[in-house]
């Protein structure tokens, strides 16, 4: 008893289920991802807005990414900062289920936005439908719907469907995996469904054909023009790594989640519990570095972003042969909407 007293227990009298310096390494851990996902993702969507050469159609939706990868760091990642740093979930029951559904609505929104990614580099490589382009329109469109969808999937256990509950190590909030309810199990296993697999479907498809497409491109010399062909592979295997990230992240977490409630008699300690869940978290970073450093166009705005002016990864070059390189994909992106050129 002695030893029991002499721990730093919880406001409710429960024993933490890590020590105190185990708090705090996850807090500092999270801090670092989320200043750098702030500074990040708050580029991608400054450096679109000022340089109108990159607003085009698949530039929408790695913006809209960033908006919701913004959205998860600001009403999750920052408030799981907050909690580890005090040692426990100290923002009530609104703040769970505030926390538990922005996290959840902005990641399946992203989700649902790398889909959207996905079927935008089928049609404009594969080009399954002939001459029909990805155009802004049908960008605009795939940001509504995966918005409306997660919305539509995350709403319900506001209203008794399902509910937002601590997980882990009680420090982040999540839809409640763990309760043997019907009502709740037939939420998860209907979440899991159209929230995780019909999305991850279109995008193993969409990329697996994508992939194939490419290598036939590559192996028998066929296909369009030398830059254009070049521009979309290599913009598609950006958005591929993009799509890989994403996946590493999320899948151990959507795997976690199955056999909790597919196998609720397997008992998982809470903290190897905790380590895919700031997993997920910690996927808001990787997707604007990917976009940066692989694209050389957006890299050429947002390295001076950062550093201000300074591009140490800038070609050797006359200013007039920038503005002419800036003034050539402007046309080339005005004269073909669903194409993108990375240079």
């Amino acid at each position: 008893m002695e030893n029991l007293t002499s721990l730093d227990l919880l406001p409710n009298g429960e024993v933490p289920l890590m020590p105190r310096y185990g708090f705090t390494i996850l807090a500092v851990i999270m801090a670092v991802f989320t200043i750098a996902s702030l500074v990040l993702n708050s580029t991608v969507v400054i450096v679109t807005l000022r340089h109108r050469q990159l607003r085009h159609p698949l530039n929408f939706s790695l913006v809209n990414l960033a908006v919701a990868d913004l959205g998860v760091t600001v009403f999750g990642a920052s408030l799981v900062v907050e909690t580890n740093a005090v040692g426990y979930f100290n923002l009530g029951r609104v703040g769970c289920v505030i926390e538990g559904f922005a996290v959840a609505f902005f990641g399946i929104a992203a989700l649902c936005t790398i889909a959207v990614i996905a079927v935008d580099r089928f049609v404009v490589v594969c080009k399954p439908l002939g001459t029909l382009m990805f155009t802004r329109r049908h960008a605009l469109l795939g940001i509504a719907w995966a918005w409306l969808w997660s919305f539509v999937w995350n709403t319900p256990p506001l209203f008794g469907w399902g509910s937002y509950e601590l997980e882990g190590v009680r420090t982040s909030c999540a839809p409640d995996w763990y309760s043997r309810d019907p009502a709740n199990v037939s939420y998860i296993t209907s979440y899991f469904a159209f929230c995780f697999a019909i999305p991850f479907l279109v995008i193993v498809v969409a990329y697996g054909r994508l992939m194939w497409t490419l290598h036939q491109v590559a192996k028998l010399g066929m296909g369009e023009s030398g830059s254009t062909a070049k521009a979309e592979a290599q913009v598609s295997r950006m958005v591929v790594v993009m799509v890989v990230a994403f996946l590493v992240c999320w899948l151990p977490y959507a795997l976690f989640a199955m056999i909790v409630v597919t196998k609720p008699d397997v008992y998982i300690d809470p903290v190897i519990a905790t380590l895919p869940m700031y997993l997920t978290k910690t996927s808001t970073v990787y997707n604007p570095i990917i976009y940066i450093f692989m694209n050389r166009q957006f890299r050429d705005c947002a390295v001076p972003f950062l550093l201000c002016g300074r591009n140490p990864w800038a070609e050797p070059s006359s200013e007039s042969a920038t503005a002419a390189s800036t003034s050539a994909t402007s046309v080339t992106l005005a004269s073909a909407p669903g194409q993108v050129s990375p240079s």
